[in-house]
């Protein structure tokens, strides 16, 4: 049986939950590649579970997980009959860490699993889930429960992904697979595994894997060994939303305080073509016409993250999303590629917005904290054990677990304000609600032209057929 043509078009993994299922399975409709985001999926389940599951989507893919007893203990911790009461406190999930946690396995499992089932449910097309490497502690269950759900494509960016192929290969076996997490201060990193066994011992057939990347040295290094060697590639350039990786050398700053990028920050195509695998160009490609230029240079496609993420079908909480919108059409929306924002250290883009983190003085209001805590940095503490910390808690906190003040200034909590992007955001007992913070590609110029011919409340299908036009 021979192997179908690549996509020519892959949805980008954006946010928790903007890439959600409901956008995935519109744009897989189509015949092109609907990606989900892998982002906190275990948070967004209970959460989901505890706002009632209207509609009983996650219910309906719960009863499908190949996990005897797993969907019943989640359901019953979780799940709320009508959902909470307005301004309730979500019930937290156990965070991400080292030490082995069923309950955290099985939860991260089977919201993974909820998510790309719900993508592919109804349809024949592809659906792949969109990972940070920065968030190195979920990437083996969560991968596990997404090709138990039967994923098509894993992407993986913000970092280096040179181990995820070994995982899939020993996840899709049914093997324990393997990552090595980065520990702040030790010479070493120290190894974590997922055993498919703890849970089950299913197989899953294995999806390819695409690893998103910023320059073609990359791409070399990674394909130099069948060990790190991905299926294919997504060439993300500088202006794509989200994070994107910082210049190379020397950090400069323009005088609006952006990341400057120059000549060795360029991808050349046909270096990466001469690889021989598939790969996508992503980045300002939002525009008719771009998809036959980048099939010309050698590409299988395009990657678009911004115009699906201003679609009916995004997972962004409506009245934001209309903002947005608004906002770039009347040429007042700003988006900054801020260094300092993400606690990662990654440059990311910023979308200014009204009474959201992006403006000094909701920032300056938040009280630090870090609950959620996607994306602590392991760190080696003076006793030899490894702590974790986040650039975004409280300063005096995080200068005792050995970081520096300096680290802290400006770093929003990209994992609470991500949740609370799509509605889902954390209410604090003393009455406080965690604020969103926005992200988009830094060229939006398809927006007028889409607008135009469709309307403002566009669907995912019309941000297809606008990108297949030549």
């Amino acid at each position: 049986m021979s192997e179908p043509d690549p996509p020519r078009i892959v949805q980008g993994g954006m946010g928790a939950g903007v890439s959600g299922w409901q956008l995935a399975n519109a744009v897989a409709r189509t015949g092109q590649l609907g990606v989900v985001s892998g982002v906190a999926l275990d948070a967004l389940l209970a959460r989901g579970l505890q706002a009632g599951d209207e509609g009983g989507h996650l219910r309906r893919a719960l009863a499908h997980l190949p996990l005897p007893g797993v969907a019943d203990r989640i359901l019953d911790r979780y799940f709320i009959p009508g959902g909470i009461e307005p301004g309730g406190r979500y019930r937290p999930v156990p965070k991400l860490g080292l030490r082995a946690n069923r309950a955290r396995d099985e939860l991260t499992v089977a919201g993974n699993f909820a998510e790309v089932w719900l993508a592919k449910e109804g349809h024949g097309g592809p659906v792949g889930i969109n990972y940070l490497e920065k968030i190195q502690l979920a990437t083996p269950p969560a991968a596990y429960g997404a090709m138990l759900a039967g994923v098509d494509y894993v992407l993986m960016g913000a970092g280096i992904p040179s181990e995820i192929p070994a995982l899939l290969d020993a996840l899709a076996a049914g093997s324990p697979g393997k990552v090595t997490v980065t520990v702040a201060g030790a010479e070493e990193g120290r190894p974590f595994s997922f055993d498919p066994a703890s849970l089950s011992g299913v197989t899953t057939e294995r999806p390819r894997f695409l690893a998103i990347v910023s320059s073609s040295v990359l791409a070399m290094y990674l394909h130099r060994s069948p060990a790190t060697r991905p299926d294919g590639f997504v060439l993300e350039t500088a202006v794509a939303g989200g994070h994107s990786a910082p210049p190379r050398g020397r950090l400069r700053l323009d005088d609006d305080g952006e990341p400057i990028y120059g000549q060795r920050d360029r991808i050349d195509p046909a270096k990466v073509a001469a690889l021989g695998l598939p790969f996508w160009v992503a980045g300002g490609y939002a525009r008719p016409g771009t998809l036959a230029e980048a099939r010309a240079a050698g590409a299988a496609g395009i990657q678009a993250g911004s115009v699906f993420a201003l679609c009916r079908e995004s997972g962004l909480a409506p009245d934001l999303r209309r903002e947005l919108v608004k906002r770039a059409l009347d040429g007042t929306l700003r988006v900054r590629n801020d260094p300092r924002a993400s606690p990662t250290g990654f440059p990311f883009k910023v979308a200014a917005l009204p009474g959201t983190l992006s403006e000094p003085d909701v920032y300056a209001e938040r009280p630090r904290l870090c609950d959620l805590s996607y994306l602590r940095t392991p760190y080696l503490k003076e006793d030899g054990k490894v702590g974790y910390r986040c650039p975004a808690e409280p300063v005096d906190a995080y200068v005792r677990k050995g970081g520096t003040a300096v680290e802290t200034d400006g770093r929003r909590c990209l994992c609470n304000a991500l949740v609370a992007n799509i509605g889902h955001g954390q209410h604090r007992p003393d009455g406080y609600v965690e604020p969103p913070l926005l992200t988009l590609g830094q060229d939006l110029g398809f927006l007028p032209d889409l607008v135009r011919a469709i309307g403002g409340d566009y669907f995912a299908a019309d941000a297809i057929d606008y990108l297949l036009e030549t």
